[in-house]
């Protein structure tokens, strides 16, 4: 048993079988976490009872012969911005540190309820805020590729885990790109759900109207089954949607012929790594072959993404921060002396310099004088961003476009330049914009070995096209 090419549906296999007890393969994660993960640093938190009992009721039903769920025995990683009932859930932030969830996340819920094992909680960027996870508060993850680089972020312990065999398959939140870029620098599949898709009951919020929680895992046809499961609506969040859940696996090996794929030309511009353009176009080259109708596209708002996240994204992260004051849940300044010097300095002590970067540009940007100017202009092209995606695909079925312009970068490389780093999510953020599924897969290696990703972009709630074409991709590569 090689616990580095499991699959879902071979972990269940063995499990079902009895060839190898769910306990057992725990243990073997286990036992890989434990020697190899010093040096990755892809988990915060083990929680190993909850694993190990809920292997136990899985082994139980299978000494039945009782029919298990679809994801029995199946070892996963939880990004630790989603709630784990009973256990340390920190979002990579010391104001966090003791924090235990009082509930589940809903989809950590469902995970279970399916059978999954969960092995504990992934490291990522203080509360989702980064595109390298070099922000956490607690140590850096490691690209298990090449440990001297970055495995993206801000779920980069997500997409570590799952390359270096320390899961099967994760769970982590996309706000800006946090799935899918990660996924690129690791070499895994990372899938973005329509915006409403997943709850996102008991994700720690960074930007409310940006956050999708989604899975990152081996293939294609994984990513679809562990969407099946996490999906569908959800009356804990009101902004999940009443939409039916489709048989996603099944649109995996479905014919691509006769697709229509939009190629837009603002994505294969300045500054996308030539190595990354021509493993993208070969891709692209492979989808002509079999069958589709490669299309011309342009998005034309894409220029203004960057800077309509950055203004979107952080005046929400204000608002939502506003509730780590050290009253609560939050650790509390011992220096303190006054109710004023307890706000004052427990944020102070509490948040990382990524996190104070981004709540003062997000309450400038709500700030009296500056509302209109800023926040309400940003929305404006946000609308149009997503009236670009609308319009494209009353003409195409999917758009194909790089991940990332670079593949993964050096540890330090991009840490003292704020703007560098932000536009590393150039071709990610606008999908969170128009709250548009996509999935990120491997499509080759540059000449240094680093994995490139290719995005597929979808239309809402329309997930099964994006991994019709994925899995198709997949097969060819």
């Amino acid at each position: 048993m090689d616990i580095n090419t499991l699959t879902i549906d071979g972990a269940r296999a063995l499990v079902e079988s009895r060839e190898v007890s769910a306990r057992a393969l725990a243990e073997a994660h286990y036992a890989e976490i434990e020697s190899r993960d010093e040096t990755i640093g892809s988990y915060l938190t083990l929680t190993k009872e909850r694993a190990l009992a809920q292997a136990e009721r899985i082994d139980c039903l299978a000494e039945k012969g009782d029919p298990l769920p679809p994801l029995a025995g199946v070892p996963v990683g939880i990004k630790d911005v989603l709630m784990t009932r009973g256990e340390r859930t920190t979002a990579g932030s010391r104001f966090l540190e003791k924090f235990v969830a009082p509930y589940d996340a809903t989809s950590v819920e469902k995970l279970e309820a399916a059978g999954a094992v969960c092995l504990g909680k992934l490291n990522c960027d203080e509360f989702a805020m980064g595109s390298s996870n070099e922000n956490s508060a607690f140590y850096p993850v490691r690209n298990p590729r090449d440990t001297t680089r970055v495995p993206g972020g801000s779920s980069g312990g997500s997409a570590a885990a799952v390359a270096a065999g320390f899961a099967v398959a994760t769970l982590g939140s996309d706000t800006g790109g946090s799935i899918r870029q990660p996924a690129a620098f690791c070499g895994v599949v990372g899938l973005l759900p329509t915006y409403g898709r997943v709850s996102r009951y008991g994700l720690i919020a960074f930007a409310s109207s940006l956050d999708h929680v989604g899975p990152v895992t081996r293939t294609v046809k994984d990513a679809a089954t562990l969407l099946e499961v996490i999906a569908g609506r959800d009356p804990m969040d009101s902004t999940s949607a009443d939409v039916p859940v489709e048989k996603y696996s099944a649109a995996c090996g479905r014919d691509v012929k006769g697709l229509r794929i939009g190629i837009p030309k603002e994505y294969f511009g300045e500054g996308l790594d030539p190595e990354i353009r021509q493993a993208v176009e070969q891709c692209i080259d492979g989808l002509r072959n079999a069958g589709c109708e490669i299309v011309s596209v342009s998005l034309p708002h894409t220029e203004y993404a960057i800077p309509v996240y950055y203004i979107v994204a952080t005046a929400e992260a204000s608002a939502n921060l506003a509730r780590f004051d050290g009253v609560r849940y939050t650790t509390r300044s011992p220096k303190a002396k006054t109710l004023a010097d307890m706000y004052r300095l427990s944020r102070d002590e509490g948040f990382g310099a990524e996190v104070k970067r981004r709540i003062l540009l997000g309450t400038y940007a709500l700030s009296a004088g500056y509302y209109d100017a800023y926040y309400r202009k940003a929305q404006q092209v946000r609308t149009l961003l997503t009236r670009d995606f609308q319009n494209v695909f009353t003409t195409v079925d999917a758009v194909v476009t790089p991940v990332s312009p670079t593949v993964a970068f050096k540890l330090g490389e991009k840490a003292n330049d704020p703007v560098s780093m932000y536009l590393s999510d150039i071709y990610t953020v606008t999908a969170n914009l128009a709250g548009v599924p996509g999935i990120s897969l491997p499509c080759g290696n540059n000449h240094e070995g680093l994995p490139i990703g290719i995005q597929i972009l979808g239309k809402h709630f329309d997930e099964s096209t994006v991994i019709q074409l994925a899995h198709a991709m997949e097969q060819q590569l």
